[in-house]
């Protein structure tokens, strides 16, 4: 990866985005120094414009960006980093240093999916997902029956802890069905896309 630290004066700008959310999370500024150092510890390190030195995220609150991906622009010169945060981002205790209010994201839904594909391809033994892929769409179609009817008691006689914690198995197993029967969480929201009048 051949960078052009030149164009700024020495330094490149760095967007950090939630690998598992796609939310852009902050923007910092490099040097080849603190490239390298994210490169060599996994964790995310800018150059502080105001320090003087390097600052790795984190250092002080423990909120450290765990590095999954660098990528280039098509100029060289700006960075994309895909991280998995630690926790808040910004300073004021928001997940993104743009505002955002921590919130459980949706897209996590998407990522979810992709791992229990993964989780098909690969059957590793010892995992409940691959022991209801091994079980079949029966069993799949008979535990989303199961979680749905468990979902409605608790939000009928039960606790809203419980609730939450039912409909995430409802969830959870509504997308390996979906999965084994070739289809994406993604084709759930644009149907009620399509359904929706505002």
């Amino acid at each position: 990866m051949k960078l052009d630290f030149e164009k700024m004066g020495g330094l490149i700008p760095a967007i950090i985005q939630d690998k598992y959310t796609g939310k852009v999370l902050m923007l910092g500024f490099m040097n080849e120094e603190a490239l390298a150092k994210t490169e060599e510890t996994g964790k995310v390190t800018f150059f502080s414009r105001t320090k003087n030195r390097l600052w790795t995220k984190g250092e002080t609150s423990g909120n450290f960006l765990e590095v999954c991906e660098i990528l280039p622009d098509c100029d060289n010169d700006t960075l994309l980093i895909k991280a998995k945060p630690a926790g808040p981002v910004c300073h004021t205790g928001n997940d993104t240093c743009f505002g955002e209010i921590n919130a459980a994201d949706i897209t996590f839904l998407s990522y979810l999916q992709d791992f229990i594909i993964r989780r098909k391809e690969e059957m590793p033994e010892g995992s409940y997902t691959t022991a209801l892929f091994k079980k079949g769409v029966n069993r799949m179609a008979q535990k989303v029956g199961e979680e749905g009817v468990e979902t409605v008691i608790e939000a009928t006689n039960g606790t809203d802890e419980g609730l939450i914690y039912e409909a995430s198995d409802l969830i959870y197993h509504l997308i390996v069905l979906l999965t084994s029967k070739g289809h994406r969480i993604e084709e759930l929201a644009n149907e009620l896309k399509k359904r929706h009048k505002e």
